[in-house]
């Protein structure tokens, strides 16, 4: 496991620091023949550089040594900023930030962006020196832990993404599945509530928050599945009965069997209560992901009744 998530490890060295025209050259151009280096020319007086600046630095210290930050505070080096400017670096105003690589720039912005917009940038800078932030390799070794039912340990780097990363989707529905496989489904559900609109819009994030919602309804089923099961012998038009029949066959994990008494509702009538059975299945694809095999056979069978 990466240093970042192991305490028991020796800490890295800060990849932020200030800088000067002194040390420029070994700090920066130098440097950035191993390395991506982003130099922040900030000024105090500079308002935007007061959120630039922690952003700059949540993200470099986030990409775990991969790129470094270098400060540099145009006051006190008037003159490297003169040169710079004569080699055709714009500095006429700040925040201004420049990606060196190979000892060239690489790229540049000016103003202060947002923090997911800083996060880009690096990315692309990240992939012109052929490398990627780490956050790609943690969500994989976060993914095999979960699937080898680790969910302690996948628990640990989901939850350090998502605070390094507090928009990062993945990790926030990653983090979500784990509470729930720990048994703190309340918990995830609480995390999640509190998210954005924008984050709750997403789709894994829609489908963790489906998956919950149906695991509450599907509690409540089971323990009349013994009755829906009765009614429908009774009537097989009881498409009340079929539809919670499915949610509590969900609730118990038979999923190829849930759809196929959704879809057996909707051969039967299918604008009952307002497409009730219809808009029941698409809950269950949207819980169980567009590669779930029941999910892809049940797609096939919609499609057969919709469009006979």
């Amino acid at each position: 496991m990466d240093v970042i998530l192991d305490p028991n490890q020796p800490a890295t060295p800060d990849p932020v620091m200030d800088g000067d025209q002194k040390t420029f050259m070994k700090d920066v151009v130098e440097a950035s023949r191993e390395v991506p280096i982003l130099v922040d020319f900030w000024a105090t007086w500079c308002g935007p550089c007061k959120t630039l600046t922690p952003a700059l630095e949540r993200v470099v210290r986030a990409a775990g040594g991969r790129v470094r930050l270098v400060k540099i505070d145009i006051d006190k080096n008037a003159q490297l900023v003169q040169q710079l400017t004569q080699m055709g670096l714009p500095l006429q105003s700040v925040p201004t930030v420049a990606a060196f690589w190979q000892g060239q720039i690489a790229d540049l912005f000016q103003g202060a962006l947002p923090e997911s917009e800083v996060k880009k940038f690096i990315e692309n800078v990240l992939k012109v020196a052929g490398g990627q932030m780490p956050t790609a390799d943690f969500l994989g070794e976060a993914k095999a832990l979960f699937d080898e039912q680790d969910f302690a340990g996948a628990l640990e780097i989901y939850a350090t993404l998502a605070q390094q990363e507090p928009e990062n989707a993945e990790a926030l529905a990653g983090l979500a599945r784990c509470l729930i496989a720990l048994d703190e489904e309340e918990q995830a559900k609480n995390m999640l509530d509190s998210l954005s609109d924008k984050l709750k819009a997403h789709a894994e994030i829609s489908s963790i928050r489906a998956q919950i919602e149906l695991a509450e309804a599907g509690r409540a089923a089971q323990s009349q599945m013994g009755s829906f099961e009765a009614r429908l012998a009774a009537d097989p038009d009881d498409h009340e009965a079929r539809i919670e029949l499915a949610v509590a066959l969900n609730a118990a994990d038979k999923r190829s069997e849930a759809a196929a008494e959704l879809l057996e509702a909707i051969k039967r009538d299918p604008t009952w209560n307002e497409q009730a059975a219809r808009k029941q299945l698409l809950k269950f694809f949207d819980a169980w992901g567009v590669s779930d095999p029941a999910a892809f056979k049940a797609r096939r069978g919609l499609s057969a009744l919709l469009f006979r």
